[in-house]
């Protein structure tokens, strides 16, 4: 049976749907990656239309397009009626890719952008097809043949939008509006320190499906050495059963299907090997329900606090970090391949990192299952970044929605240890009580990992005192300090003391400074790479009477692009505090934070 907050939380996202739209909402199937899927990646033609002329007549509902609108995709005839838009005969984009970094005149273009492409499908008996969007920034409407099949918002989950009645035996056409204008009200709001890439920027598939399926799963280990979790079955009545293999285990568990067609599992594994960094062990794990088989690759670990110490397998860690935006190596844009992947968690391993901070929004699930792979962990966070409007109710629903697509996609990865629920944001009563209800929520969906959020830390004079209102709700505190680049000077850091009166372990989620990539001069002289590398040998002085701090995660690994950082010949519109440059150039900071890792005592 569904708990009473998990219903509740269901009841709100349902009614969240119904006030962000009126169609009916996207669904999320996990582990899309792991099903037979016909890929649409490629050209799509595209039509930027910034007045809103393909919204078409709407009486039903103004917040949505009419599929008499561009989603009609007509096309112009010479001597033929009057239209005034054709996608045969407009350019094309890739997808994925944000359209702001392949198209020049798009570069600052906040606003609607249109994608169609022709694809052909036939349909199977007995099946359902869904159209698979990774990822589309901020809001989608999608129209299959006309159909107007559902709507999303937010900008880096995954959603499903069900074509079964919509598709035809043969030629058909899909139409995604796509807008990413900044609102008070929306997830993140009108200013971020990060660049409002547009489009659909990770993969669309079709992904089709038997008439019942598994939607949802998960499996985790307790500190009990039990592994625990469950199945959803879409579409199964009470008493369906579900069976559960994984063969390195010599496991075979079957579950029914209580009335809301979840199966629970609990068993006791014998000759487990449990996941780690420097041991990422992942178990092939497979799940079937009448004619529906998913897998799943899982690792089995726990993680929990203790005092000022966190354990992994209950031994305590120290998370040997950095922070990373999901922008793309070399080309620039919004990170989504598999490369992207290679390349920024490649980079974490030089630096003898067991940890990163994807930062400040879900990144592509490229980087989880790859962090997986290599046993890096991993800080996962949604986008309520800076100052949100806390006390709008629709911007609280935003934010459930997101918080609960995150978890949803990524609850079955071991290397996700911590759900971030904010960034930087300035207390409040309302703040405080805003974010609450994302941690309640958090842990009703998840109890298996730690909850966090990132602060700015505030100093009385040369001393922070840890206290935020929200830290006594959370598992683990995070701090951002920009001692010598925001305040004071790199060497003043040792001047500086902490306290922390919540007892609770720290990670040091952000510090550093600008420098630029090939600009040298005196470690006193600001932008230099000297200057950079200077801040981290200070604050590793710093930290050595810092004994509740139990990780860090630098800001940042790599440039990205900032509309605020406009410093010419320095910035150009780019956050210089990576330790690698856009194009790959490492910095003397990265050697810097490479030699103090590796001797780093475990």
């Amino acid at each position: 049976m569904l708990t009473m907050r998990r219903a509740l939380i269901l009841f709100a996202l349902c009614a969240s749907s119904l006030l962000l739209f009126a169609q009916q909402p996207a669904t999320l199937l996990v582990d899309v990656d792991h099903r037979p899927a016909t890929s649409l990646d490629g050209p799509w033609h595209y039509i930027v239309d910034m007045y809103h002329a393909g919204w078409g007549s709407n009486t039903s509902n103004s917040d949505a397009p009419s599929p008499n609108g561009y989603a009609k995709n007509r096309h112009y005839v010479v001597g033929g009626p009057l239209l005034e838009y054709d996608f045969a005969q407009s350019p094309v984009i890739n997808v994925p890719g944000d359209w702001n970094t392949q198209k020049p005149d798009l570069l600052y273009y906040e606003g609607l952008l249109w994608y169609q492409r022709d694809f052909d499908y036939h349909p199977k008996p007995h099946a359902r097809v869904f159209l698979h969007i990774g990822a589309a920034n901020y809001a989608a409407h999608v129209f299959v043949n006309d159909v107007h099949i559902c709507d999303h918002e937010g900008g880096f989950t995954p959603f499903d939008c069900e074509i079964t009645s919509a598709a035809k035996d043969g030629s058909n056409f899909v139409v995604i509006a796509v807008e990413n204008q900044r609102a008070l009200d929306r997830v993140p709001t009108v200013k971020t320190d990060w660049w409002n890439y547009g489009g659909i920027t990770r993969d669309v598939s079709l992904v089709e499906v038997p008439e019942r399926f598994i939607d949802d799963e998960t499996l985790s280990l307790t500190s009990s050495g039990k592994i625990e979790g469950y199945a959803h079955v879409v579409g199964a009545a009470a008493g369906t059963k579900v069976a559960l293999n994984i063969p390195d285990l010599n496991v075979s568990e079957s579950a029914t299907t209580d009335q809301d067609g979840r199966a629970e599992f609990s068993f006791q594994p014998t000759g487990l090997e449990l996941w780690a960094p420097g041991h990422p062990r992942l178990y092939k794990v497979e799940f079937t329900a009448g004619e529906d088989h998913l897998s799943d690759d899982i690792g089995f670990r726990t993680v929990k606090v203790q005092g000022d110490e966190i354990l992994l397998n209950g031994k305590s860690i120290y998370l040997r970090g950095v922070s990373m935006h999901a922008e793309a190596p070399y080309r620039g844009g919004r990170a989504w391949s598999e490369q992207d992947a290679q390349t920024l968690l490649g980079w974490a391993q030089e630096l003898h990192c067991n940890f990163v901070r994807f930062a400040h929004y879900p990144h592509d699930e490229r980087m989880t299952r790859l962090a997986d792979k290599l046993g890096i962990l991993v800080w996962s966070e949604v986008p309520v970044y800076w100052s949100i409007d806390w006390t709008n109710p629709r911007t609280l629903t935003v934010a459930e929605q997101q918080l609960h697509e995150m978890i949803r996609r990524d609850h079955d990865k071991a290397s996700v240890i911590l759900w971030s629920m904010s960034n930087e944001t300035p207390p409040s009563p309302p703040r405080t009580a805003f974010l609450q209800k994302l941690v309640a929520q958090a842990r009703s969906e998840d109890s298996t990992r730690l909850i966090t959020s990132a602060f700015v830390t505030h100093f009385n004079g040369k001393t922070a005192i840890l206290d935020d209102p929200l830290g006594a709700d959370l598992d683990v505190l995070g701090q951002n300090e920009y001692i010598g680049w925001y305040m004071d000077t790199p060497d003043s850091a040792q001047q500086y003391k902490w306290e922390n009166p919540l007892h609770k372990p720290v990670i040091i989620s952000e510090f550093g400074g600008d420098g630029k990539a090939g600009l040298h001069g005196p470690a006193t002289q600001r932008f230099t790479e000297e200057y950079q590398a200077e801040i981290f040998q200070q604050q590793f002085l710093m930290f050595r009477n810092m004994p509740f701090v139990r990780g860090m995660s630098p800001w940042v690994m790599m440039d990205f692009r900032s509309p605020s950082r406009l410093l010419p010949g320095i910035q150009d519109g780019f956050n210089r505090k990576g330790l690698v440059s856009d194009q790959g150039e490492k910095k003397k900071a990265f050697t810097v934070l490479q030699d103090y890792y590796a001797n780093m005592q475990p």
